[in-house]
């Protein structure tokens, strides 16, 4: 290859390099600056230009969120159960659905399959006010379940679970199971589970993060500070006085610590899983 033709092939992959990067940095940049917040004095972090290095000041910023924020630890408590519980509920339920949708021929399937996914066109926004009155009419406001049971199943996660089964399990396999005398719930359990682990992974990591980081939720069903979810509580703080901007750091710091470690221990699994069934075999 001729240099200049190297030149010439080279440089539109630099300036991808370079436009890559520089995204990069955008989305890291609210990472650090909390980080960073949260190890300084709040003169500090108001001041201009703000601090871009880590300061002194963490463990009083800490001190002072736990002032501020006595059940912290129980709002950390309620966000990992109900992330948990609805994490379950979706991996269950949407495998089964998107199952159902890839593997059984049945009436109005087609219109049926539509009309959920026409739900993911709705914004969430649509669905908060319905939701709120029917967690009241049956007494669940300020209660997990209020959050857990609207979360359980979405059209994604049926979505994502269909298109997986479609390319990666065969139809003749599940005729096999059946020749073979398995029930049609042993068939899911034996055949199909262990098959979509990789898409499982994927729905479950992102259901957990959907679910933890939830605040709209939260806020037009909890009531009481000791069931708050941690986005919820860390909010509420900035109506105590004067927002102390170094204490919500602090919090945010170690609330998001825990989905940033999860998301790079399983950041491939989530690549995998999202472009599996974007080819049919």
């Amino acid at each position: 290859m001729k240099p200049q033709t190297r030149r010439k092939t080279s440089l539109p992959i630099l300036l991808a390099y370079v436009v890559i990067g520089f995204g990069c940095l955008l989305m890291l940049a609210p990472f650090w600056f909390m980080f960073v917040f949260a190890t300084h004095s709040n003169t500090e972090i108001l001041s201009v230009p703000p601090p871009v290095w880590f300061g002194t000041h963490f463990f009083a910023n800490w001190v002072d969120l736990l002032g501020r924020l006595p059940a912290f630890w129980n709002n950390i408590g309620w966000s990992v159960y109900v992330a948990i519980a609805t994490t379950i509920a979706n991996l269950f339920f949407c495998s089964l659905a998107g199952y159902a949708f890839a593997m059984y021929d049945f009436r109005y399937k087609k219109l049926l399959f539509g009309f959920i996914m026409s739900t993911m066109m709705l914004p969430a926004f649509v669905g908060l006010i319905p939701t709120a009155l029917i967690m009241s009419w049956l007494g669940w406001m300020d209660q997990p379940k209020a959050l857990i049971v609207p979360g359980m199943v979405g059209a994604f996660g049926i979505f994502l679970m269909r298109q997986y089964i479609e390319s990666a399990i065969p139809k003749e396999l599940i005729d096999a199971a059946r020749i073979d005398g398995c029930s049609e719930f042993g068939i899911y359990v034996r055949v199909v589970a262990p098959l979509i682990t990789p898409a499982m992974g994927t729905l479950g990591l992102l259901t957990f993060i959907g679910s933890w980081n939830n605040f709209m939720g939260p806020l037009i069903v909890m009531r009481s500070m000791e069931n708050f979810t941690i986005p919820l509580a860390l909010r509420a703080l900035q109506g105590t006085g004067q927002t102390p901007y170094g204490a919500i750091s602090a919090g945010s710091a170690v609330a998001v610590l825990p989905l940033l470690i999860l998301f790079m221990l399983a950041s491939k699994r989530l690549i995998s899983g999202l472009t599996a069934g974007a080819v049919k075999a």
